[in-house]
């Protein structure tokens, strides 16, 4: 299938959002799920999977990205300019919200908060007497992806707690501090039945899933997601 950029704009420093639509778009995704974007760079056909950042409405369906600066696919995808198409397939996926399952704890780090956007846009309506709350980690307040857009969920919705997490923060900084492992112990306390959704590098997934194994989380309410 093809689609066609209709714009993207700087979210981060070296990070993206992209906005592309095709009439093949299957726009009855489940919030969670990815697509995987397909290019002929040199001789070499190049796949890369990206989360879907956007809620399941019309032609369009928005990712983030991160522009690797060695890499081959991800300098393409920012060259790309509004009205040039690429190959994708998709959506694909069982990273996604469990219907009726009471609270949810979403575990981000960097990139790995677009898959949370999107559950987040089609489910805070959707689901009003369930908890979310979204714990986010990154080094600088700067790379605290749709930040504002955040913070205007939880004004608007009573059952979305956001809390954003730096490890390297600014004097002016107000908020959270430190690895997100952390806060996520605090914010589950002595319970044991919450939900909790992961996605990030797989350092931050691997090493946050052994600590809650540690403390009788059962490995059935872990639901994660993790890339390199």
């Amino acid at each position: 299938m093809k689609a066609r950029l209709v714009h993207s704009r700087e979210i981060a420093p070296n990070t993206r959002h992209f906005v592309f639509s095709s009439p093949e778009w299957n726009a009855a995704f489940v919030p969670g799920q990815f697509v995987s974007l397909t290019q002929q760079i040199g001789e070499d056909e190049i796949t890369r999977a990206y989360s879907i950042a956007s809620a399941p409405e019309g032609p369009e369906f928005e990712l983030c990205a991160n522009r690797v600066q060695e890499g081959r696919f991800s300098p393409f995808l920012f060259d790309l300019q509004p009205g040039d198409e690429i190959d994708f397939k998709g959506p694909y996926g069982g990273f996604i919200l469990r219907r009726g399952a009471g609270e949810s704890i979403m575990v981000a780090t960097g990139t790995g908060v677009a898959p949370f956007r999107s559950m987040l846009r089609a489910g805070l309506g959707e689901y009003p007497e369930q908890k979310f709350t979204l714990i986010f980690g990154v080094r600088h307040e700067e790379g605290l992806l749709y930040h504002e857009e955040f913070q205007d969920l939880a004004r608007t919705y009573g059952n979305f707690d956001y809390q954003p997490t730096l490890t390297r923060p600014g004097e002016p900084w107000q908020g959270g501090r430190g690895r997100v492992q952390a806060h996520v112990l605090e914010a589950l306390g002595a319970r044991r039945d919450v939900n909790i959704y992961i996605c990030g590098l797989r350092e931050m997934v691997d090493d946050l899933r052994a600590q809650l194994k540690g403390i009788g989380v059962d490995r059935k309410n872990l639901i994660y997601e993790k890339y390199d």
